[in-house]
């Protein structure tokens, strides 16, 4: 920012908050028009060599980029390359995905985690269609206004589809920026991201400004790697300041992580027949939109606690109780088929998956069934195998048919 405008916004402000934004211009400096030219010159350099040939590379279709852009939102390459092309199969146009029923998105979701990413990407599209006659729009105020497109997705859209102007800022160029600027604060405070998108978008105005961004995200992660970075085959080692000062394993400040709160869970395959009760997760819960087993937490177990006798039966007590409670079922039958073990967010869980049998023909009370998901149903394995499904609710829905 000017000078001008940086002093006028900080008028008023705390000597510290003052010292911080002057600070920062100082670590901004170095990086003059000259510099900035040659810097774009290397790194242009290098990525025609050292660039990975993926697929959402190979086009500038934004809708494809779209795709690409949420799917890679904390996932990694090799995890999204078959599940974009599965999407894409299905989906190959903004318009046949806005006429897809979210259950089928979410079930070629399966397996990607965070799925309110697949939910923004349905609903996102179907305003694409309905109020951009199908365009995307290349401006980013009118991409951050679509459903699931933060600052970062609508820079990446603009400048890989439409080869404009976009500064980006994510895991690798985050890294890459804060080590470039020898940064030594948290460059996820406010202060720390103000000052790596101000660099974000000194980089970002080129002639080629798609290719500029693509290939700082490739630097960052083949070279400016969070571990052991490959200093010397950067080429852009001479205007770092954290690899002259030999800062490079200390910057940037490595982020605070939440604490783990260890939990234990309990689902149950009911069955009636030849049918199992599945229920859709609603609104507002872990997995929203997604079928699964009847599921809930339980507390007569902790995470480490065998499953002998003794601790057996606290669980049936409470697994027999919480079936009353939440469904109006009674069941004597039942059985401990397996356990998984699986993370969410901040929480590592402990899930325990039963069996049961319940009367054929009993109903659920419609109260408990309104208190426990948006709907249910009673679904042969052939037809839950239909239903987008949790990991964990696959993988017991599976092991069901190989008992079965």
């Amino acid at each position: 920012m000017p000078g001008g405008r940086q002093g006028q916004k900080n008028a008023g402000a705390p000597p510290g908050r003052l010292w911080a934004s002057a600070d920062h211009q100082e670590l901004l400096r170095p990086f003059s028009g000259p510099v900035l030219g040659t810097l774009r010159r290397r790194l242009l350099g290098w990525y025609a060599t050292h660039a990975r040939p993926l697929p959402w590379r190979e086009t500038c279709d934004p809708y494809r980029i779209w795709i690409s852009e949420i799917m890679l939102q904390q996932t990694t390459v090799k995890a999204v390359m078959p599940y974009y092309a599965r999407f894409l199969a299905a989906f190959p146009t903004v318009h046949a995905l806005a006429a897809a029923t979210e259950s089928r998105v979410l079930q070629l979701w399966e397996g990607l985690g965070y799925y309110s990413r697949g939910r923004n990407l349905h609903r996102a599209a179907q305003v694409i269609c309905a109020e951009l006659q199908g365009d995307f729009p290349s401006e980013l105020a009118a991409l951050q206004k679509l459903p699931g497109i933060g600052r970062y997705t609508a820079g990446a859209i603009r400048s890989f589809a439409f080869d404009l102007p976009a500064p980006i800022v994510e895991a690798n160029t985050l890294r890459l920026y804060a080590r470039l600027l020898g940064y030594p604060g948290d460059p996820r405070s406010r202060a720390g991201q103000l000052l790596l998108w101000e660099f974000a978008e000194r980089l970002a105005q080129s002639k080629t400004p798609g290719q500029i961004n693509q290939a700082l995200m490739e630097l960052g992660a083949q070279v400016c790697t969070p571990v052991d970075p490959d200093c010397l085959a950067c080429p852009l080692k001479s205007c770092c300041r954290a690899f002259a000062e030999g800062t490079q394993k200390e910057i940037p400040a490595p982020q605070i992580r939440p604490a783990v709160t260890p939990v234990v869970e309990a689902t149950i395959a009911l069955r009636q027949g030849e049918c199992f009760l599945v229920q859709q997760r609603p609104v507002g819960a872990r997995w929203a939109g997604l079928w699964d087993f009847v599921r809930f937490p339980v507390t007569s177990l902790s995470e480490s606690d065998p499953l002998d006798v003794e601790c057996r039966n606290r669980l049936f007590c409470e697994v027999h109780a919480e079936l009353q409670n939440r469904h109006g079922l009674r069941t004597e039958t039942l059985q401990v088929l397996q356990e998984l073990r699986h993370s969410v967010t901040r929480y590592r869980i402990r899930l325990i998956c039963l069996t049961a049998e319940s009367p054929v023909g009993r109903a659920i009370t419609p109260a408990a069934a309104t208190a426990g998901a948006e709907r249910h149903q009673w679904l042969t394995l052939q037809e839950i195998e239909r239903l987008p499904m949790p990991v964990t609710g696959r993988k017991f829905a599976r092991a069901l048919h190989r008992q079965e």
